[in-house]
């Protein structure tokens, strides 16, 4: 068995996902003849299977790349062997999203497929006008540069922006999962993007390792599968909390589990279970058992394992494949029938009328920030009880801050100010003001890097773990540039105006990724800011005590007139936006209720930045005192004595000299 997996493995999980992507497309009725204009059945089912085939070959990219950026040494032939599944598989992905793009165009169109000039002009206007033609396009464009990098690029940093750009190939894919008319579009797209990225590195790296096998060997196989196995449960809670995010938005109640599109999410739901007991099996036995020596260097027990996981990953790629043909019971077209016209701009049913109270009741989670706070919490509090084991201190006031700064981040994002702030633009700033000024004032404190420097174990085989990617990325050149005091403030103050005065506004209303860059930027930037004046983690340089408080107080005058100049403004923000959405509010005193809160909000934190720094600079004062007492007493004054003795010499000079 262990001889053949390299070939069973990859044959039974591709003749698995097609075969149960027919079945499912027969029981849902995702291939079923158009009543109007059918392009045929070579078209119905060429693109679920077309859409499969990218699917598959994505996660052998991302999963292969992920691999070697995380587990792999860039020391041993592991390490090439990966970056050639990954490229192997980009290039698959690049014919399989052309084609999927070439087959989509004949569904929507029904325009029968000839050698003509007239067809070729169609499709190019297709896939260069068209959004859905656009999205498959850059799909294909982006998985053909992965191809090329991944032949070209050896570098072990390098790789970690190849692996960003491919994970990038997802993004169309994932908006486009969703009618954006629909209630709950940007929820939609999240929980999709989330559920294709950790999903196709979960698949993608078992099957790499399937195929780097015979390469790795007894000794080291176990090394990458412990660090795989890792990998593998962060993949399999995201999978499953995403998926079922996405199933909640298009089945709507358990009644619709009858439906065929609920039959289908049930057996995929139960691939997903019966792949996290597996993975329970694979980390809480087989891997201790090969780590032991009690199995041989194949493990047969373990091989018989994968190949099962590999039966339940292509059950359930094929039915998620056939599950982007089948009708919904909730049907995505509900957003045409909105009767406001801040449901026609949102695509989302209105809340509550927005009473001081309802910010602390209303929930519109945020998929990728509430799994980024959960992790972010576990994770914190992990390293800080390794470090009590083995009987390191940890102050408990960092993790408290740390904790409460993330559980603040999570209310931002998906809590009342979120419910709103698409609404009103005073509840945008105040989310702002949370995003780039509280939530750091918190976070910064509980020191994550310093904690990850004593607690994550370093890695001695050349490959990077959290560690070494956490210490490099400090390290760095570009880091240190932007953590520098100066070029933080102007990052913080000046993304005010850049970003209100801008394109960049609009973007963050109208596109779900232009949001998820706002908040990412802000909470950055803030961060930088607090970190320059009272952090903990080590930095290239920092001001002095005098000069951090003065760099404060500039600061936020700086960021006070901004607030002024808004309460102050006659003219709308995206007035075609707040001041379309007919909802009863005036949006020139919302707009300027918005201002106050810049200038106003943002002072109690920069009090506490004020007290925190004059603390730290007291107690500097007294470290320094003490330091120097210590060194008075070991060395007896020795110091000041020569310091006397100096002075007694040029006195005694004086008084000789005429």
């Amino acid at each position: 068995m262990p001889r053949s997996v390299r070939v069973l493995g990859p044959a039974v999980l591709i003749t698995v996902a097609i075969a149960a992507t027919f079945a499912a497309l027969a029981f849902g009725g995702g291939a079923d003849a158009q009543l109007i204009q059918d392009p045929g059945a070579i078209t119905r089912y060429g693109v679920p299977i077309a859409k499969l085939l990218t699917n598959l070959s994505a996660a052998g990219m991302i999963g292969a790349l992920v691999l070697a950026v995380w587990a792999l040494s860039p020391k041993r032939r592991e390490f090439d062997l990966a970056l050639d599944v990954a490229a192997a598989s980009a290039a698959v992905m690049t014919v399989a999203s052309a084609a999927t793009a070439f087959f989509t165009f004949l569904l929507v169109t029904a325009v029968p497929f000839d050698l003509s000039d007239d067809f070729g002009q169609k499709l190019g206007q297709f896939v260069t006008t068209i959004e859905l033609g656009q999205a498959w396009l850059a799909t294909t464009l982006i998985a053909a540069a992965v191809t090329v990098l991944c032949f070209a690029v050896r570098n072990h940093t390098a790789l970690v922006f190849v692996t960003a750009l491919a994970v990038a190939a997802l993004v169309p894919m994932a908006q486009q999962g969703h009618a954006a008319g629909a209630a709950g579009h940007n929820a939609a797209i999240s929980a999709l993007g989330l559920h294709l990225v950790f999903a196709a590195a979960w698949l993608g790296g078992l099957l790499t390792i399937v195929l780097m096998k015979r390469t790795l060997g007894a000794e080291r196989l176990v090394v990458v599968l412990t660090r795989y196995s890792t990998v593998a449960l962060v993949c399999f809670i995201v999978v499953a909390v995403s998926g079922y995010a996405s199933a909640a938005l298009r089945i709507g109640t358990l009644d619709e589990l009858a439906t065929p599109y609920g039959g289908l999410v049930v057996v995929k739901v139960t691939a997903l279970i019966a792949l996290g007991l597996f993975g329970a099996v694979q980390r809480r036995f087989l891997i201790g058992r090969m780590t032991r020596g009690a199995g041989t260097a194949g493990g047969g027990a373990f091989w018989w394992l994968v190949v099962g996981e590999l039966v339940f990953m292509g059950l359930a790629s094929g039915v998620a494949a056939a599950l982007a043909r089948t009708a919904t019971p909730v049907a995505e077209a509900a957003g045409s029938l909105a009767r406001t016209p801040a449901e026609i701009l949102t695509g989302e049913p209105l809340p509550p009328w927005p009473e001081y109270f309802r910010f602390f009741t209303e929930f519109k989670p945020d998929l990728l920030w509430v799994v980024a706070c959960g992790f972010g919490i576990f994770f914190y509090l992990a390293g800080v009880l390794r470090l009590r084991r083995r009987g390191d201190h940890w102050p408990v006031y960092r993790a408290v801050l740390w904790v409460a700064g993330l559980l603040l981040l999570a209310y931002v994002t998906s809590g009342g100010v979120n419910a709103y702030e698409q609404y009103l633009f005073s509840a945008h700033m105040l989310g702002h003001m949370a995003l780039t000024m509280a939530v750091p004032v918190l976070l910064v404190p509980g020191a994550p890097v310093t904690l990850a420097a004593r607690a994550i174990r370093p890695r001695k085989d050349g490959s990077r773990g959290g560690r070494e990617w956490i210490l490099l990325a400090v390290h760095s050149k570009f880091a240190g540039f932007i953590a520098n005091p100066i070029v933080a403030a102007v990052l913080f103050a000046g993304s005010l105006w850049v970003f209100y005065y801008t394109p960049l506004f609009r973007w963050s209303m109208l596109d779900h990724i232009g949001h998820e860059w706002m908040v990412t930027h802000f909470l950055i930037t803030g961060y930088l800011f607090v970190q320059s004046l009272i952090g903990i983690d080590p930095v290239p340089y920092r001001l002095p005590y005098p000069f951090r408080l003065l760099l404060l107080l500039g600061t936020m005058a700086f960021h006070a007139f901004f607030g002024l100049a808004i309460m102050s403004g006659t003219g709308l923000f995206l007035a075609d936006w707040y001041g379309a959405m007919g909802w009863g509010t005036d949006a020139l005193v919302d707009q300027q209720l918005g201002g106050g809160i810049a200038w106003s909000v943002g002072e109690i934190p920069t009090v506490a930045l004020a007290i925190t720094v004059a603390v730290q600079w007291a107690r500097s004062d007294e470290k320094e005192s003490k330091r120097l007492d210590r060194h008075a007493d070991r060395t007896g004054d020795a110091e000041l004595a020569a310091y006397n003795a100096r002075l007694a010499a040029i006195a005694e000079h004086d008084t000789r000299t005429p």
